[in-house]
């Protein structure tokens, strides 16, 4: 299994925190509506954040040499706590498995926010290290710095 950890780091805080409160983070990571207007790695989903909840969801295919492309699956939130952890899990048997997740931590001046994913599966034991830092971990922290100025602008 490959393991994707990433954790939202501003520039301007280097206390590593996104300055609101666990409570205004969820509210933008819960608003699924809201992804094609903010994430630059789950393009579209749709649905509510509740626990169990079947998502469509359409993110960026990372493992993908072709530019822009995408994969549309509908996943399960398997982590739904307001202020605390958002998680869901997608599958395709046998080929692969992975679980996306964010966990909200109240912190000095804000909310540190820990990002990641866990794969599985046939294909994801292609993907090297080499691989998983090159393609994936930008990718996630581009959703981390996406995530926090998205707060902040909601803030102003």
């Amino acid at each position: 299994m490959h393991q994707i950890r990433t954790q939202a780091v501003i520039e301007a805080t280097p206390q590593a925190v996104i300055e609101a409160t666990p409570q205004a983070v969820w509210a933008v990571l819960a608003d699924f509506a809201s992804y094609p207007a903010w994430n630059p790695l789950n393009l579209e989903a749709h649905g509510q954040a509740v626990l169990g909840a079947k998502i469509p969801m359409v993110f960026r295919n990372l493992a993908s040499a072709k530019p822009g492309a995408t994969i549309s699956q509908t996943v399960t939130l398997v982590a739904c706590e307001p202020g605390k952890a958002l998680a869901w899990a997608g599958h395709v048997p046998l080929l692969f498995r992975g679980r996306h997740h964010f966990t909200l931590e109240a912190a000095p001046g804000g909310t540190r926010v820990l990002h990641g994913e866990d794969l599985a599966g046939l294909i994801a034991l292609t993907f090297s290290k080499a691989q998983i830092a090159r393609d994936f971990v930008p990718a996630y922290e581009a959703v981390n710095v996406a995530l926090a100025a998205r707060v902040a602008a909601l803030a102003a």
